[in-house]
């Protein structure tokens, strides 16, 4: 691991430059073999924890020549099933399972079995599909301000100076009502979202090279979306709360600006951007307008109407021309929904493909796959129905409750601080303490919390989960526990804290990169 010294010297570097120091050290060989071996010994340490099955149970590399009969399937899916499912319905988990009761998890596994062979690309075949998309799409937009939503109009031209910007506004906002679509998930409602706007940009406005404005701390997802559709990603830091620089925002945009990006919280730190600011800036300035509620959009409604200081974020703004939000979080839904919504049909039509000249016919999808699991979408409209907006106000109330009670009692822990003013996703980092150290010791009580880094911290993203009784309490005190351990032994070392540390600092990122990239082969590794 490299030096302190090192780092600091590397980190003053230009990014260019960095990148071109990485290639060349990689291209020796006995660099990229001492390379390969730090690699071994950090990934060995992991691969029994990801792969703990390999000898109690039978292992498949081929098919088997003949198959096993169901009750013996059943019988080792229902044993590793129980391994996993101690630590998450006991509350140890942060975010994950955003539910979990038994109840419902088993009344949504009947709506499954149910529609276990819908597919909504055949909607002729299941129209129940289309039923249920359509729905969980209505009543998304209508609990984010599509029920009221302000028309767009047309640009004051004492406002944003006329020109191009008053016809990129004309032709963004003259949509009419609030619609979407139903996706896999956060990352895919954002991609499709990034995916529509680079393609409306370029029939519109003839933008070729499109860029987007994003906070440092919005969803990795916009990287990705940057990446696979070749738009140029402007990131703008933070201020002291973890909120999106209004200031850096404006100075970033150009005429080949596409969307402003803004989150209802953000992943790490829990803060919600000033969308309000930064939507009538896209507004003024004819550009669109993505707010990520993906973690916040079935909680900051309901927070509102129980009288929590909720600033304004969704279609009740008319800078406002796109939202996501998770179904499968605190929708309630199983994992694997999400919707994307748009400010009028036009622009949603961005997001569609259609295929007319096929030989295999007409061909047509909303979103990026084709065949879909319409149980999924049936999950998700049923745990809706069955929640309704009392179920959602008392869930929300016991999570903000749950998470007013851990954020006092950890600002009261010497040593840590609490970053920002979150509602329910609480961030803590350490000024004189390894907070790596600490999260390594809450993983040996059975916690499984979210390491960050820049700054170097760790947050819990609180759930009904940890509303069960006493399972907030045992949160505080294993992590006061956790503090005073790392307090009296600075120096011991183990653990997985070295190897957060190492990707928390190092400034040569493609080394980090391709430490994930291993990772991620040994999850295929039968």
């Amino acid at each position: 691991m490299p030096t302190t010294s090192l780092i600091n010297k590397l980190e003053r570097l230009p990014p260019g430059l960095l990148r071109g120091i990485e290639r060349l050290l990689k291209s020796i060989p006995a660099v990229r073999r001492k390379m390969d071996s730090e690699y071994d010994a950090i990934l060995q340490e992991m691969e029994h924890e990801l792969k703990p099955y390999r000898t109690d149970f039978p292992t498949f590399a081929d098919i088997p020549e003949q198959g096993r009969g169901h009750n013996e399937i059943l019988q080792d899916m229902e044993a590793m099933h129980a391994k996993e499912q101690e630590r998450w319905r006991n509350g140890f988990v942060s975010g994950a399972v955003y539910h979990g009761d038994a109840e419902h998890i088993e009344f949504l596994n009947r709506v499954y079995a149910l529609n276990s062979q819908s597919n909504p690309l055949h909607s002729d075949l299941w129209p129940s599909a289309s039923k249920y998309e359509a729905e969980v799409v209505a009543m998304t937009a209508g609990m984010l301000g599509g029920k009221s939503h302000p028309a767009g109009g047309e640009s004051d031209p004492g406002k944003t100076g006329g020109g191009w910007r008053n016809r990129r506004r004309a032709k963004l906002r003259s949509g009419g009502e609030i619609c979407g679509t139903v996706s896999s998930g956060g990352t895919e409602s954002i991609l499709l979202a990034m995916k529509t706007y680079r393609d409306w940009a370029r029939d519109k406005l003839g933008i070729r090279r499109p860029e987007m404005v994003v906070p440092l701390t919005a969803h990795a997802a916009f990287d990705k979306a940057a990446q696979y559709f070749n738009i140029r990603l402007k990131r703008i830091p933070v201020d002291s709360d973890f909120k999106a620089d209004i200031s850096a925002a404006r100075k970033a945009i150009t005429r080949n600006t596409i969307v402003i990006v803004g989150s209802t919280p953000s992943f790490p730190h829990g803060a919600i951007d000033p969308i309000e600011v930064l939507s009538e800036l896209a507004l003024e300035r004819g550009i669109g307008f993505h707010t990520d509620a993906c973690l916040g959009g079935f909680v900051l409604p309901w927070a509102r109407k129980l009288g929590y200081d909720v600033p304004p974020f969704d279609f009740s703004l008319r800078g406002v021309t796109s939202m996501s939000a998770d179904t499968h979080k605190y929708g309630y839904a199983a994992k694997g929904s999400s919707v994307v919504l748009y400010r009028g049909q036009e622009l949603r039509h961005y997001q569609y493909y259609t295929a007319t000249e096929w030989p295999g016919g007409l061909y047509f999808s909303p979103t990026f796959a084709g065949s879909r699991p319409g149980a999924l979408s049936a999950t998700c409209w049923a745990a809706m129905v069955a929640t309704g907006e009392q179920g959602y106000l008392q869930a929300t109330r016991k999570i903000l409750e749950t998470a007013d009670f851990i954020k006092q009692e950890v600002a009261g822990i010497a040593g840590l601080r609490i970053l920002g003013k979150p509602l329910w996703v609480i961030a803590f980092a350490s000024e004189g303490l390894d907070i790596y150290r600490i999260m390594d010791f809450m993983t040996k009580r059975s916690w499984s919390l979210n390491g960050l880094h820049k700054p170097a911290c760790v947050h819990l993203c609180v759930t009904l989960r940890h509303t069960q009784p006493g399972i907030a309490q045992k949160f505080v005190g294993d992590l006061r526990e956790a503090v005073a351990y790392v307090r009296a032994k600075p120096a011991e070392s183990g653990g997985m804290a070295p190897v957060y540390g190492m990707a928390a600092t190092i400034p040569l990122r493609g080394v980090v990169s391709e430490l994930l990239k291993k990772y991620m082969d040994i999850l295929f590794k039968v």
